[in-house]
């Protein structure tokens, strides 16, 4: 039994991506929207996670293989852990093919997160 808790990225209802949170100046979070929030950016203060999630967004066809993002300046197990945790943020998907596991970032995920951080347009 896992304790892993997914992002609400996706609104089925019209299809499109809805942020976790609101944009940060829309209101003040309620504590469940900070908390989810909070798990996304805790996923991302690590330089590692950060890189490892950088290279499965920028990677030709939107997914990478572990095989092709694993140079990171740590061993291997410490990069399956990294993406572990990014996988429990919500942040990444994954999908075992034979031996490899292909990373993906889902466009909800980044519709998301630009979302929570945009500002109120400004006449500037």
């Amino acid at each position: 039994m896992s304790n892993t808790k997914v992002l609400p990225l996706l609104d089925p209802a019209e299809g499109q991506a809805a942020p976790c949170c609101p944009p940060v100046t829309e209101r003040p979070m309620t504590s469940e929207e900070a908390e989810t929030a909070a798990r996304m950016f805790k996923a991302l203060g690590d330089p590692v996670r950060l890189r490892l999630f950088s290279a499965v967004a920028s990677h030709e066809g939107g997914e990478a293989c572990v095989c092709d993002i694993s140079d990171v300046g740590v061993s291997q197990p410490t990069v399956s852990h990294h993406l572990k945790k990014l996988k429990e943020a919500g942040l990444l998907t994954s999908e075992r093919r034979g031996t490899w596991v292909y990373y993906r970032v889902q466009p909800s995920v980044l519709a998301a997160m630009g979302r929570l951080l945009a500002g109120a347009p400004t006449g500037v």
